[in-house]
């Protein structure tokens, strides 16, 4: 009996191998859980570092124009230095070939703008030459203008991005690539930097022999981002919560951006993420934890965003930041970090034949246009708006005076007769300044609906008899 119980006991008693197994499985699910909530986590948290460009054509078609512009400026400096502003056209190839204009294109591209060159024939030496129109040149001195009474702003603008530096300096020749950007006059060596010797000082470096900018003294009343500014306007205006607004930026994506749910969980915990203002220094900080790492990445940004909120149209090339990378602590694939941020940056390859890379602040532009725009913007639009009129126009312009030569003529023509019939010799007039007279007429016809746009619309509208504006056609 004792003998058939212990048996049967051993035939009750559970194996091993089922609670093994049984642990075994449990184990595995809970690793399996653990793996699919990391990687949702990680979905959820973090922004894709590799990214498509999308294109917005509204910033493309601006660098469209201004890869045109860029070359119309290259031309008129090259006939600005040349004696008394003009260029004879038989060296105009030879010369263009210096700016880059391949073989006898500079030709075809001055005939394609007769609103900002003039190709005239000498009055003593009986050979062409190619001048500025007077609209261009009335555009330069608008520019100037416009560039000279900003001086002020300048200054700021040079004292804000030396306080974003780590050590409070930049060098003299990064900072003249990008002083067209920023506003900077061509001397603004001394217009500048060396006439305000109580905010900057121009040094030589005795390591590499390069001139440096240093700051004398920081000001805390400029270490105020425009994003901080933009922040304050958007929680008046629209009453966003103090703490979804208070370390975020304004996020407007592309046409035909696609966002995910988990991108757009990603985007809304990036927004919340603290971060060091680009304005103060981190070298008393401990940038090793990824806590640290996460508010260096986001002031990255919070630096380019400051740095083309400084520039005068709101854009700037990622080369001509990639000089202000190790200063200002940029990452160094700026074009990969910059492409995480679609939704605050856009980058453009149009306009140098994609070897530049335009970047703009999307929220001060709306379809193309700058928002707060100034007057150095306006003055450098008008090049741009030369170059954009119809050759069309030019010769209907030319057309007109031609018709309007030809009617006073015959009008001329009819008041000889009349004279004439009625002895000439009593009035004074000898028959030999008829011609004059006709050459001077007719020269100050032509001087007056070419250069003054306004003076042609009225003069076509008297002539043909339309409605105004009916002259033009684009």
């Amino acid at each position: 009996m004792p003998i058939f119980l212990s048996f049967s006991a051993k035939l009750l008693k559970p194996k091993s191998t089922s609670t093994t197994t049984l642990n075994t499985i449990i184990s595995f699910t809970s690793y399996c859980n653990f793996i699919f909530t990391k990687r949702m986590s990680q979905k959820c948290t973090s922004i894709p570092k590799k990214q498509e460009r999308v294109r917005d054509h509204a910033y493309d078609n601006y660098m469209e124009i201004e890869k045109k512009t860029r070359k119309v400026l290259k031309f008129q400096s090259l006939i600005l230095s040349q004696h008394n502003q003009t260029l004879p056209i038989s060296r105009l190839d030879i010369l263009s070939r210096r700016i880059g204009f391949k073989q006898h294109e500079a030709g075809k591209f001055v005939l394609k703008l007769p609103h900002v060159f003039e190709i005239y024939e000498h009055p003593v030496q009986r050979i062409l030459f190619c001048r500025l129109t007077r609209k261009a040149i009335l555009q330069i001195e608008q520019e100037k203008q416009a560039l000279n009474a900003q001086i002020p702003d300048a200054v700021t603008r040079l004292r804000k991005l030396l306080m974003m530096s780590n050590t409070g300096r930049l060098r003299l020749e990064h900072i003249r690539i990008a002083m067209s950007e920023f506003g900077l006059p061509e001397d603004f060596e001394y217009s500048v930097i060396l006439k305000n010797p109580q905010y900057f000082r121009l040094f030589d470096a005795d390591e590499n022999r390069n001139k440096y900018v240093e700051l004398v003294e920081r000001d805390k009343s400029l270490a105020v981002c425009a994003i901080e500014k933009v922040r304050e306007k958007e929680y008046r205006e629209k009453g966003i919560d103090a703490e979804d607004i208070r370390f975020s930026f304004i996020v407007n994506f592309p046409p035909g951006f696609k966002i995910g749910k988990y991108y757009r969980i990603a985007v809304w915990k990036w927004q919340r993420v603290p971060y060091w203002s680009p304005y103060e220094d981190v070298s008393g900080y401990d940038l090793r934890s990824l806590e640290a790492q996460k508010r260096m990445e986001k002031r990255a940004v919070a630096t380019i965003h400051e740095m083309l909120s400084l520039t005068v149209e709101k854009k700037l090339t990622l080369e001509r930041i990639a000089h202000f990378r190790l200063a200002m602590n940029l990452p160094k694939k700026l074009k990969e970090f910059v492409l995480q941020h679609q939704g605050i940056f856009y980058m453009s390859t149009r306009g140098n034949h994609g070897k530049l890379h335009t970047l703009f602040l999307r929220e001060a532009y709306r379809k193309g246009e700058l928002i707060e725009p100034n007057d150095l913007y306006f003055a450098r639009r008008k090049l741009g708006e030369l170059v954009l009129l119809s050759p069309r126009k030019m010769k209907m312009d030319r057309e007109l005076v031609s018709y309007r030569r030809d009617r006073d003529d015959s009008r001329i023509e009819h008041v000889r007769s009349v004279y004439e019939g009625n002895n000439v010799e009593n009035y004074g007039i000898e028959k030999n300044g008829e011609d004059n007279l006709n050459s001077d007429l007719g020269s100050d016809i032509e001087s007056d609906c070419i250069d003054d746009d306004d003076d042609d619309d009225d003069d076509c509208d008297e002539i043909i008899g339309k409605e105004p504006g009916a002259c033009v056609s684009e």
